[in-house]
């Protein structure tokens, strides 16, 4: 039996939820079914503690501005962001007004925002980068401080136990907010037509537009046919574009990074600090690594993570095979791939120092940011899994980190490729994926986040 429908969404988390809720705004008939292969919704990069929560406003990213040459921070990469994560919650904030979402405080929270950096040099920078920034409208309550008892006031376990021997300052933005994009995406589910336990397996046209089969967890074979199709399955969204077979699958390779978080045992450090503290990343360390002291809200509970410390493996999905790299490469993407990780072996070499390394050195570098961690209160746990994409740009092989929206030429397939959208504002790249006659932002066919 096949079953048929307007709109056939592959990943049951924030992206495939955002654009499943868009679609319900746009047209209430219009009949949406999500197929998931886990057991459960938002189990893979969209679960509280496999990404960043921050909703990445870049109130505290510094990667987002980095100095130019001439020592000046250009912000428009900032101001961008900004503006396009204002728009993710004018849009939750539209659904709970329509009745849509339900229970804000259960997906989002206050939760300020700080940017921490110690150095004369980088004091220097942060104290431009804040000029910049607080001179527009969409900063201008960003408050900075490199005075000892105002910052111990905004962080008092970053500063407990710090020597005052070299210059330090933050800027905080109040109004930060922490966001479980499990939970988002939960809500953003109720009602949707979601088929857990569903893994895609083959991907084709054929029918009213797509026919795709899929395999359940009792084994049997199942399949689906939709005028269009949308991959919203992280990492594991590559795979299926390339079995679409449409021609722009062809320009995409891929990168995978793992990540692993210290957890914070200790009921009481964790509600001593009521911050998201972030600092600069070091020299070589790709932008999902940049360090940080973050309090999160994990099933309705507060939690203290630091990191994420980076590593290496060759699974697109935390849940995933350690074949699936070596079943990405095709003929189009070999020697792409190749020029890239020619020209990226710092990221290579950083990425091998993360895995290597101990223990004593993980706490050392949570020790930069609280002096006074003691090894006992935290934990090692593993964060999401990232698939960077290598794309081909003017005939090479081209590392990116952002994400990107690829769509066919007819507009009747889109998929989201790279760094999960948790680390970006959602809705702009949900927009981008409609076809023909919904609703996409400016940029064609490949939207970069």
């Amino acid at each position: 039996m096949t079953h048929r429908c307007d709109a056939l969404l592959v990943g049951a988390g924030i992206m495939g939820a955002t654009l499943a809720q868009l679609l319900r705004q746009l047209d209430p008939d219009l009949q949406v079914v999500v197929l998931e292969r886990l057991p459960a919704l938002a189990a893979e990069s969209s679960a509280a503690m496999n990404n960043a929560g921050t909703g990445h406003a870049a109130n505290c990213e510094l990667n987002y501005t980095p100095a130019a040459a001439d020592g000046s921070v250009p912000i428009a990469k900032a101001l961008a962001i900004n503006g396009a994560f204002e728009l993710s919650l004018q849009f939750w904030s539209a659904l709970v007004e329509a009745g849509a979402l339900q229970d804000p405080a259960s997906f989002i929270r206050p939760v300020p925002h700080l940017s921490f950096v110690w150095g004369e040099a980088a004091v220097a920078y942060l104290q431009r980068r804040h000029r910049a920034l607080a001179a527009t409208p969409q900063f201008a309550d960003m408050a900075w401080s490199s005075d000892p008892e105002q910052l111990r006031a905004w962080m008092p376990l970053v500063m407990a136990g710090r020597g005052l021997d070299q210059p330090m300052a933050a800027t905080r933005v109040a109004r930060g907010t922490d966001i479980n994009f499990g939970a988002l995406t939960r809500a953003l589910l109720e009602g949707v037509d979601v088929r857990l336990g569903h893994a895609v397996r083959q991907l084709e046209r054929g029918g009213a537009g797509w026919r795709l089969e899929a395999r359940t967890a009792t084994g049997e074979a199942v399949s689906f046919e939709a005028p269009f199709v949308f991959l919203g399955a992280g990492g594991g969204s590559l795979p299926l574009l390339q079995r679409s077979g449409i021609s722009e699958a062809r320009l995409y390779g891929a990168f995978p990074v793992s990540g692993q978080w210290l957890v914070c045992r200790n009921p009481e450090v964790i509600a001593a600090h009521d911050a998201k503290v972030y600092g600069k990343a070091a020299v070589g360390a790709p932008p999902m690594s940049v360090p940080h002291l973050d309090t999160r809200w994990i099933d309705g509970q507060r939690a203290l993570l630091f990191g994420p410390y980076a590593g290496f493996s060759s699974r697109f999905l935390k849940s995933g095979s350690l074949l699936d790299l070596g079943r990405s490469v095709t003929p189009y993407n070999l020697l792409p791939s190749l020029q890239a990780g020619a020209e990226n072996l710092g990221l290579v070499r950083y990425l091998l120092g993360q895995v290597l390394q101990t223990p004593a050195q993980r706490l050392h570098s949570l020790r930069q940011f609280l002096p006074e961690a003691r090894a006992e209160d935290w934990q090692l746990a593993v964060a999401g899994q990232r698939v960077q994409i290598i794309k081909q740009v003017q005939g090479k092989g081209c590392l990116q980190m952002g994400t990107e929206v690829v769509s066919s030429t007819d507009g009747s397939l889109a998929a989201l490729l790279g760094a999960p959208p948790p680390w970006r504002s959602c809705w702009r790249c949900c927009s981008a994926a409609g076809p023909s006659g919904w609703p996409a932002p400016p940029g064609g066919s490949a939207c970069s986040g």
